[in-house]
């Protein structure tokens, strides 16, 4: 091999081994047995690695570039050697941890990053607990401070009540967990903007939670360019405060929920807490951002112990009416068109809701000093195939409307859950198939309590990005609280 030649190795299920050299500037390589476009449609997890590096040569400078293309479903081994004359430079996952978070983008759940993650594993604190859940009417809060409270851990709940979307499923949760737990000793409910600095000192001191549960935000990413002011005072004013409170009082440990949006930013498909995200390409992400630098701030400033949490869309059961999974159910089951971008091929990572609360009580249990966790499921599911899953469990065909990519979406997402698996035992155990199930499940039971000719089909949906649509059943229903599993 001359002195500007990379060789690069693969090794795949089928038996194929594929060497190739590559001179000079940039290689691309590819197994020919195999075309990227066979394995993208492969139904396996999807994995596009991109590494740039730069590498000083006996006689010139020189950088080989290859964008990759793989699934596990093929690929077993990938190992890439570069060799010139009188030096060897290698990169594995024992490489420096700041070189290789700067130059690579490589995720995925069974990935291993340069951090021994294993030295930092920390043993879980058992016993009770009193928890704050803020936002703790919101879907994720509400289903984190069920879980809290069947364990025996009792709950202060607070929450502003906002119309992001309709406030009437808020107040059934806040219904549901009540008729579950009547003791208000248990379970405390507070109604009111987490920024009201009086209204939160009252709560500090009246309740003294010792954890700190912080899932109210401002949520969704097209609002945010809208009115990017609401998202500052909720997400950076409120956060802001809530730690103030925290190191006050002397809480043990404070856990947020962040968002996968940081990573909007990311030239990498599958994203990694490694990763440089200082990137955000919308206001909320900008503003989950802001609450990561400045929750570091107060661990730096007052050792605060502080777990971020990144969420990957969640999904089931009364979940958000805005997000795509319960779109799809409501409207494929109702026969009201969906809206279909692209050729279906985009993916993401949808994590079902108790894998998510999981992965937040574990994070709860665990006073990491300063710690941001992916929570997905870690495999990503095309827009064709959620389309085709919703059809089987809802058993109606969607009415379909084509249209084209919209702009800025990244095409395919997944979330790199290694970390988590070591430092939290966090694993996703519901599968998309079986997430849609009970969601489905649950979305007839509930729907059989509403009159068939109370649901319209045609009117606009004022809900959310304030975008023209399909109504949700959800805003419909107005006469029964929804206290269904």
């Amino acid at each position: 091999m001359n002195d500007n030649v990379g060789e690069v190795a693969i090794i795949c299920h089928d038996g194929y081994e594929q060497q190739e050299s590559c001179v000079s500037y940039s290689c691309w390589l590819s197994c020919p047995q195999v075309s990227t476009q066979q394995w993208r449609g492969s139904g396996a997890p999807q994995y596009r690695h991109q590494y740039p590096h730069n590498f000083q040569t006996s006689n010139q400078n020189f950088s080989i570039n290859y964008n990759i293309d793989l699934s596990l479903h093929f690929i077993t081994t990938f190992n890439m050697m570069l060799n010139k004359q009188n030096s060897t430079r290698s990169v594995s996952s024992t490489s420096d941890e700041s070189s290789l978070s700067d130059s690579m983008s490589v995720c995925s759940s069974s990935n291993s990053h340069s951090t021994n993650y294993e030295e930092l594993v920390i043993a879980p604190h058992v016993g009770y607990k009193k928890v704050l859940v803020t936002g703790g009417a919101g879907f994720v809060g509400s289903s984190v401070a069920e879980a809290l409270l069947a364990r025996g851990d009792d709950v202060v709940i607070v929450d502003e009540m906002n119309d992001y979307y309709d406030v009437r499923m808020k107040e059934n949760n806040l219904n549901r967990l009540r008729t579950l737990y009547p003791d208000e000793k248990r379970l405390a409910v507070y109604r009111g903007d987490i920024c009201d600095e009086r209204l939160m000192d009252d709560l500090f001191e009246r309740e003294r939670p010792q954890w700190i549960c912080h899932m109210a935000a401002r949520a969704g990413v097209r609002p945010s360019i809208q009115d990017p002011y609401v998202y500052i005072h909720s997400n950076i004013v409120g956060t802001t405060l809530l730690m103030e409170l925290a190191h006050k009082y002397g809480a043990q440990n404070f856990v947020f929920a962040s968002s996968s949006s940081v990573y909007g930013g990311s030239k990498s498909t599958f994203f990694s807490e490694e990763e440089n995200v200082d990137n955000p390409v919308s206001p909320y992400a900008a503003t989950k951002k802001a609450c990561e630098l400045l929750a570091y701030t107060y661990h730096h400033l007052y050792k605060l112990n502080v777990s971020g949490l990144r969420f990957f869309t969640v999904y089931g059961p009364r979940g958000r009416p805005d997000m795509a999974p319960f779109k799809f159910v409501d409207r494929i089951s109702r026969g009201v068109e969906i809206q279909k971008f692209g050729d279906g091929t985009s993916s993401r990572d949808y994590t079902f809701i108790s894998d998510i609360v999981d992965g937040v009580i574990r994070s709860i249990d665990r006073p990491y000093s300063y710690q941001v966790f992916n929570l997905g499921k870690g495999n990503g599911t095309s827009l064709n195939e959620f389309i085709s899953i919703v059809e089987k469990h809802t058993e109606r065909k969607a009415v379909i409307r084509q249209l084209p990519d919209q702009p800025g979406d990244v095409p395919y997402t997944c979330a790199s859950v290694e970390k988590a698996r070591i430092l939290l035992g966090y694993e996703a155990e519901v599968s998309f198939d079986e997430g849609i199930r009970r969601t489905v499940d649950w979305y007839s039971k509930s729907r059989s309590d509403v009159v068939s000719d109370e649901v319209p089909t045609e009117t606009p949906e004022v809900q959310a990005s304030g975008l023209s649509r399909s109504p949700s059943w959800a805003q419909i229903v107005s006469r029964s609280a929804i206290i269904s599993n």
